[in-house]
């Protein structure tokens, strides 16, 4: 009987290198990309390490500074109550950003498990979880996610969970249809002809061969979480003020559009760069992984 084997799995080191090389090549080609990956760096080092681009405190007001205009000793102008608007970007980026990362590892992990079992058990199993995910489905995300927030109560953690929970649906169908498809593969068959136990035939062969368009849809949730949970934020479901959080900074701003419009501006024109440059390069990533 002819055994017909899995495809090869390449090193780890091998396959990173050649993915950092070949994604390099790319990055150099289009300036728009190299752009994007720059704005996004920024953003994880306002995160990371605050300090190093702002001697300000988020918290603290200066009463000489109200109202102030963008000028170079304030980047972002100063709020109502003299507050550097930059440094409450920059320290802002933190919350923002970890919120964001909870939430993709939620729904990553959580709707690749519902997702692998919807695939492998199939019948009974496959149709009551998607009529499940289906249900989630038509419930727009950011509903949902307010309705959960209001149950476990306001705060980024909350929020962070909150949009986890409400993108799990998304991922598992794309897991679910990656399994189905590589469950009909013929090297899956042979395995289970050879008496290869459920559990070695889905970590061996089913889940690694399953991965890649889901990781592809998690790249892509950064941008949409982010946008979730600053207006989250926005709507007053966050982080509490004084604490600095982009969505509560537009929405300290917004009663001062007409008379100091960069108040909320700034921090709009920041959150935004960051969405957009953040869906740049998943939908690079994403063209990649498919040629």
């Amino acid at each position: 009987m002819t055994v017909i084997a899995p495809p090869a799995a390449p090193s780890f080191a091998a396959d990173a290198v050649r993915s950092a090389r070949h994604t390099l090549g790319v990055v150099l080609r289009q300036p728009a990309l190299v752009l994007a990956w720059l704005i996004v760096a920024i953003a994880v080092g306002w995160a990371v390490a605050p300090g190093l681009f702002t001697s300000l405190s988020p918290y603290d007001g200066n009463p000489d500074a109200i109202f102030t205009p963008p000028t170079w000793e304030h980047p972002f102008g100063a709020d109502r109550l003299g507050r550097d608007l930059f440094a409450r970007a920059v320290y802002g980026a933190g919350t923002t950003l970890s919120a964001t990362l909870v939430a993709v590892a939620i729904a990553f992990i959580f709707g690749t498990i519902i997702g692998l079992a919807a695939g492998y058990f199939g019948r009974f199993a496959d149709t009551a979880i998607m009529r499940l995910v289906d249900v989630l489905l038509a419930v727009p995300g950011l509903l949902l996610a307010m309705v959960m927030v209001s149950v476990l109560g306001y705060s980024t953690r909350n929020v962070a969970i909150a949009v986890g929970i409400a993108s799990i649906a998304g991922f598992a169908r794309v897991m679910r249809a990656e399994v189905i498809e590589v469950m009909a593969q013929d090297y899956i068959r042979a395995a289970d002809a050879l008496g290869v136990s459920r559990a070695r035939a889905v970590l061996r062969h089913v889940l690694p061969n399953s991965l890649n368009s889901v990781i592809a849809l998690a790249a892509l949730e950064v941008g949409s979480a982010i946008l979730a949970v600053a207006s989250l934020g926005f709507l007053g479901y966050g982080a509490p003020p004084p604490e600095p959080e982009w969505g509560l900074l537009v929405a300290e701003g917004r009663d001062y559009l007409g008379t100091y419009p960069w108040i909320a501006i700034m921090p709009a024109l920041s959150l935004a760069a960051v969405v957009i440059s953040a869906h740049r390069i998943s939908v690079s990533l994403r063209k990649e992984r498919r040629s």
